[in-house]
This record gives structure tokens, C-alpha cells and sequence, in this order.
């Protein structure tokens, strides 16, 4: 370090004794002036172009190709991240980090004060002790600073993960998920064939039994990307103590890194595990936001990415939680981009120009071409918070990711939506889930699928399909109806009289989220009988086949009228509403009383009052359906309108039917700290019975 300042001050000795000769002629002009009784000082035109010809020389001397610091190359791929200060100025980041160290704020080529300063997290207390006990000669004791961490062009300088992996235990390790495979009648006449015969498959993950700060689960790599414009100014310290209690609920080795957004983003905390003094910076991080500029979502969500994509080692588990309170104010206007966001699954053709903007790690669709097997899916859980915010764009985000999106009503409730989402994160037990189906006898085949957001695929003309589940939490579970096709039976010479067809074959395979290993679970058979007369039992409704079917109606239904409302014509979305509720009581599992019916009759009956004018569409309408649509097509809990309690009874805010124990109980957790309720809600319980079909 000495030597390379003998270098600067030779380089800069020429140009000191010029302004010095330049100083004296001015002092002797002063001097006479003054024995005239006349004090003058020196212009200020003067003083500038002095100053100027020396921050010019120091500026040529110091480009963006060379440190000021240590006068070496600043050249990207030579093994040293680089700085860019706020005045645009380049560093060494280690040169810079040293420099703000002692104190300095000052940028050593424009003279200009930072209000941003860099700081450099060491890897271990071992990095603490060896690299600032001894700086160019002096004794010096790092402290903590309390300002953000301002970012370098590196993102891969994450803490790495830990060395020892404390193993999962035996009880927890490779258990299977479990299949459910059920007709919707149990026999079909032998005579008749059948075009469209609907079998549920389902599947059930293995519960999670221990605290989710535990070891003996999958850690997670997780990036908040957080909104500070203008706009969250009054909602700024609720959205820090939520942040923190993500921070504080998470384990030693879960990784967090904050990204947060105005007009421009900048990851303010890089990505480090929250142990000790991991979790103390993050929150010292988190406390020291403030608010101020427009709203960049999407390059908030670029450098959110950028985290998750340039990590040189990987937790096996990695998500975004995206927050905002408003619209893109620094992009294209999403609104009119977003008139019938519904087209994007129904109509691949449909063009939604803002979601160009994000990386291909969100928007599949941004892959170049042959990269598809290199791509980083990363899914994206959204936030909206109040009347203002783009639910549009925020359902898009989170519904091409992977992700879901909640609706925030109230910020008083944020906590809650972020436990529940966090819950979720945090009790995964398999990954990469697929349901592989195969047709078992001759003539039937397999016609369509009903998923969801799911990608389904059926090949071999009709013999065979797979479902992606993706990721499953603790106790978690996913049904899907699959339509197949049954022809007449021919019975042969010999055969039995009450002969049975065999129609699929379900096979689930996965991988353990802590093991890494592959599971397969129990293969289950569908089979029915082909009578020549059909018996009081043979004509008995498989209640989860008939619920399951309800479900999809009301979500077609809402979604349905989401389209007119979208349109204006509210009183037809009323119509649809009021219908598919007339159908959904009259249907056999709503009459045996089934819980979810009730849930989806509350839901229907909500949907209709956010309806009831254009006013109050656009307040909270808009959202609160959005926000049940990523409920419904992922199977997954969101949080929606102002309330998050889960007790079954008190409105259909306040229930939802994809809530797993690991999500109720942080819940629980967030609420006994703000001082809500505390009681335990129930879940909507899930009955397997017939019931007599309705001719």
C-alpha cells in the first residue's frame, strides 16, 4: 500500500508545483493589495478552476480502468470484486472497504461525502480477527456499522454454507408421500361406454413432527425484495418487524439476503447465514430502511435474482418474497397490460409486454433458446399491500414463477401473511414430485387433466401422463381429476360373471428435501366393477371426487367473473356467481354437509360483495380474487383481504383450505407476539365416503 501511494505522489508532483507557483504570484498580487489597506481574497472562480485542474488530473489519473487506492487495474474477471460509489466512481472493493474503515466517507477522487458507505462481512470471526487487528501498522477493533450494505458487481460473495451437515433423523429421513387414487362411481355397466369418466388422484406428504429451527429439515437460500419508495413511508417500521420476524424464525443454516427497491434496487445485505452475528446484521440492516422514490419492481426483482443465480454454493431450498405497496412507476404502464390477465394460461399468444422485463429465472418464456435445461426456476412469493398496489402484475409475477400471491388489505396484518408463507418455506419434505399415470386395460384412455397450474402431459396416445408437482410442504396435500375414456366390455368365454376392469395405475416419485434421495411410493391400482346391473352401492358418489369437482367449478366460476368485471359489466359477474352457488348447494357433497363446500360458498359469497360496484371492485375486488385464483391453482395457502385468523366460521377471509400445521402454527406464533388471538384453529377436515348419485 505505501508503494503504490509513492506512486500517486510522483504522478502528482508536477501538477502540486504548478498550482504552487500559480499560488504564490496570486499571494504577492494579495500582498501589495493589502499594504493598500485593501484585503482581498481569492475569487472564487479562481479557487474553482485550481480545485478543478486538480481533481482533473487525479480523475485522469485514476479512470474507471484503474483503483485511486492502489493505482491497479479494475478489469472484471481478475479475482477482485469492484466497488461503484454513488458519485460513479470505481473501486477495488477491498481498497475502498479498508479506506471506510478508519472512518474515511470521503471519495477519494471527487472530494464528495458519501451518505452510503461500503462494508465487507467477513466469512467467520476468524476473518474478523485476522483482517482489522492489524491495518498498515495501527491497532483497529471492528465495529458493526448500523448503515446498509451497499452491493459490489459480485453477488457470489455469499457466507458459504456450513461444513458439517447435521443429518436428518431416521425417523424423518425418506419417508414416502402418499397416493389416494378413487373413481367416481365404483362400477359402470358393462354395457355402456363412457367418454369422460372422472378418477381423482391425490397425494399426501409425510408430516413434519419438529420445530422448523431445527436441523433435521432442508435449509433455505432466501432473498427479500423489499419496497421503500415514497409510498411506504407510514408503513415502514411495520414492514421491519415483519421482516424480522422472517429473521428471527429462521435457522443456523437457512441464508437470507435484502434487496430493496425505489426508483432504483440495491442488495443492501448479501446473502449470509442467520446465526449470531448473521441474524444481529440483518436486522440492523432491516432497521436501518427508510423511505424515499418511485417503485422499480422489476429491478428490484432483477437483483434479487442475481443473488440466487451467482451463489456458489446452494441450500437445497430458494425462494424470493417480493413486497410492494404500488405500480411500477419506472416501466410500462402494466394496467392496460393487464386487462384480462387470465389470458395468459388460456391463450399462449396472449402478450404481456412488462413481463419482458424479468429474468428468465421468473419468465420462462424470456429462455433463450436451448437454455431451457440450464435455467434456475426460482419461485416468486408476492405481497401486495393496500388499494394501490399492481395486483395485476403481482399475480402475474408470482403465478409464471411458481409462487403465489397474497393480498394485504391492512399492513397491521403483514406479519401474518409472511408466517404464513414462511411456514410453508420452511417444513419442505420432497421435491420434485411427479405423479406418473398409466392406462391398465385395453380401450381406455386417458383424455384430459385437470391440474391447475401444474404442467400435465399425456402421451402414447392416451396411455400414459405425468403431473410436475414441484415441491411439497409437511402434511401438504395435492388432487387432481383425471379424465379417461371406458369402452363397453366385451366379456369372454370363461370369464366371471361380476367381471372387473382395471383402469390406471399411479406411481409417485420424488426427492428427499433433506436426503437428496429418491423415494417411490406404494403403487396404487384403480379398479371398478362392469355388472350387467348395477346395484344400490354401484351407484354411490365418491364425496372427494364430487367436492374436488366444486372446487374447480368455483374457481372457473370466479375467474369467469373476474373477465366481466374487468369489462365493466358487473352485473353479469354477479350472474355467474349466484348460479354456480345454486349448483355448488345442490351438489351431493355439499348436501352431506362436506367443509369445503361451506368454505367454497363463503368464498363465492365474498367474491359477489367485492363486486357490488366498480368502486369497490377496484379497491379490493380485483386483488382479493386474484389472490384466491393462486390459492386455487397451486393448491397453496395465500393470505387475502384484512383478516388472517383461520377459524372456520367467522367469514370466508378467514378460511382457507390449503392451510398445513407448519403454516397455522407460525401463524399462531406472529399473532400471540402482536397480541392477536391465540387459539388454534381447525383445518377443513377431508372425508373419503359415498353417497347415492342423483339420477
Amino acid at each position: 500500500m505505501a508503494s503504490a501511494w509513492r506512486k500517486l505522489k510522483k504522478s502528482l508532483i508536477p501538477k502540486i508545483s504548478t498550482h504552487r507557483d500559480d499560488d504564490r504570484r496570486r499571494s504577492s498580487s494579495s500582498s501589495s493589495s493589502s499594504a493598500n489597506g485593501i484585503v482581498s481574497s481569492p475569487s472564487p472562480s479562481s479557487v474553482s478552476r485550481s480545485s478543478s485542474r486538480l481533481s482533473y488530473s487525479f480523475s485522469f489519473r485514476s479512470s474507471k480502468k484503474t483503483c485511486a487506492i492502489c493505482l491497479g487495474s479494475l478489469k472484471k474477471g481478475e479475482g477482485q470484486a469492484i466497488f461503484t460509489a454513488e458519485c460513479s466512481h470505481h473501486f477495488h472493493f477491498n481498497c475502498i472497504a479498508t479506506n471506510v474503515q478508519h472512518g474515511n466517507r470521503i471519495c477519494p477522487i471527487c472530494r464528495s461525502e458519501w451518505k452510503d458507505i461500503p462494508f465487507q462481512a467477513p466469512g467467520s470471526a476468524n476473518d474478523f480477527r485476522h483482517n482489522n487487528s492489524t491495518i498498515l501498522g495501527f491497532r483497529h477493533n471492528w465495529h458493526p456499522p448500523s448503515l446498509p450494505v451497499l452491493e459490489t458487481d459480485q453477488f457470489s460473495l455469499e457466507e458459504p454454507l456450513s461444513a458439517t451437515h447435521v443429518a436428518p433423523a431416521p425417523s424423518t429421513r425418506s419417508q414416502p408421500i402418499t397416493i389416494k387414487a378413487l373413481p367416481e362411481f365404483p362400477a359402470v355397466l358393462a354395457s355402456d361406454a363412457v367418454s369422460k369418466f372422472p378418477v381423482l388422484v391425490g397425494v399426501s406428504a409425510p408430516p413434519f413432527h419438529v420445530d422448523v429451527r431445527h436441523f433435521n429439515r432442508a435449509p433455505i437460500d432466501l432473498v427479500a425484495v423489499l419496497d421503500v419508495s415514497g409510498s411506504m413511508a407510514g408503513k415502514l417500521s411495520l414492514l421491519k418487524r415483519a421482516v424480522c420476524f422472517i429473521i428471527q424464525n429462521l435457522g443456523p443454516l437457512d441464508r437470507v439476503s435484502i434487496v430493496t427497491f425505489s426508483s432504483s434496487a440495491r442488495r443492501i445485505f448479501p446473502l449470509r447465514r442467520m446465526r449470531g452475528s448473521g441474524q444481529d446484521d440483518a436486522i440492523s440492516a432491516v432497521n436501518a430502511l427508510s423511505s424515499g422514490g418511485g417503485t422499480n419492481i422489476a429491478e428490484g426483482l432483477k437483483k434479487g435474482v442475481r443473488v440466487l443465480e451467482e451463489r456458489r454454493e446452494q441450500n437445497p431450498i430458494a425462494s424470493i418474497m417480493l413486497l410492494s405497496d404500488g405500480r411500477d412507476t419506472l416501466n410500462d404502464d402494466t394496467r392496460s397490460l393487464y386487462r384480462n390477465v387470465q389470458n395468459l394460461t388460456s391463450n399462449p399468444n396472449y402478450s404481456l409486454q412488462y413481463l419482458y422485463l424479468l429474468p428468465a429465472s421468473i419468465c420462462s418464456r424470456n429462455t433463450a433458446s436451448g437454455n431451457e435445461a440450464r435455467r434456475l426456476s426460482i419461485p416468486v412469493h408476492t405481497f401486495g399491500f393496500g388499494s394501490e398496489h399492481d395486483s395485476n402484475a403481482m399475480h402475474a409475477i408470482s403465478d409464471l414463477s411458481g409462487g403465489t400471491y397474497s393480498f394485504i388489505e391492512t399492513v397491521d396484518n403483514l406479519q401474518d401473511a409472511f408466517a404464513r408463507c414462511i411456514g410453508g418455506l420452511l417444513s419442505v419434505v420432497a421435491q420434485d414430485v411427479r405423479l406418473t399415470i398409466q392406462s391398465l386395460s385395453r380401450g381406455v384412455q386417458i383424455g384430459s387433466i385437470h391440474s391447475g397450474r401444474y404442467k400435465n402431459e399425456i402421451f402414447n396416445l392416451g396411455q400414459k401422463a405425468t403431473i410436475d408437482v414441484g415441491s411439497l410442504y409437511a402434511d401438504e396435500e395435492k388432487e387432481f381429476l383425471v379424465y379417461v375414456s371406458i369402452p363397453a366390455s366385451s366379456r369372454g368365454e370363461g370369464e366371471a360373471k361380476l367381471d372387473h376392469m382395471s383402469l390406471l395405475e399411479v406411481l409417485c416419485s420424488n426427492k428427499d428435501s433433506t436426503s437428496s434421495e429418491i423415494v417411490e411410493s406404494r403403487r396404487e391400482r384403480v379398479v371398478i366393477r362392469r355388472p350387467k346391473v348395477l346395484s344400490p352401492t354401484d351407484k354411490m358418489v365418491c364425496l372427494e371426487v364430487d367436492r374436488q369437482k366444486n372446487r374447480l367449478a368455483v374457481a372457473d366460476a370466479i375467474a369467469t367473473a373476474l373477465r366481466m368485471a374487468e369489462l365493466g359489466i358487473l352485473d353479469h359477474a354477479q350472474a355467474v356467481l349466484s348460479e354456480q352457488k345454486t349448483t355448488l348447494l345442490s351438489s351431493v357433497s355439499a348436501q352431506a354437509g362436506d367443509d369445503l363446500c361451506k368454505w367454497l360458498e363463503k368464498e363465492l359469497t365474498e367474491t359477489a360483495q367485492r363486486m357490488a360496484t366498480l368502486q369497490l371492485y377496484e379497491q379490493s375486488g380485483r386483488a382479493y380474487v386474484l389472490s384466491g385464483l393462486s390459492s386455487h391453482s397451486w393448491q397453496r395457502a395465500t393470505t387475502r383481504g384484512h383478516s388472517t385468523t383461520i377459524l372456520p366460521g367467522e367469514g370466508a377471509s378467514g378460511i382457507n383450505s390449503y392451510e398445513t400445521p407448519s403454516m397455522i402454527s407460525m401463524v399462531s406464533k406472529s399473532q400471540c407476539l402482536n397480541g392477536g388471538p391465540s387459539q388454534q384453529p381447525q383445518m377443513v377436515t377431508k372425508s373419503c365416503s359415498l353417497t347415492p348419485r342423483h339420477k
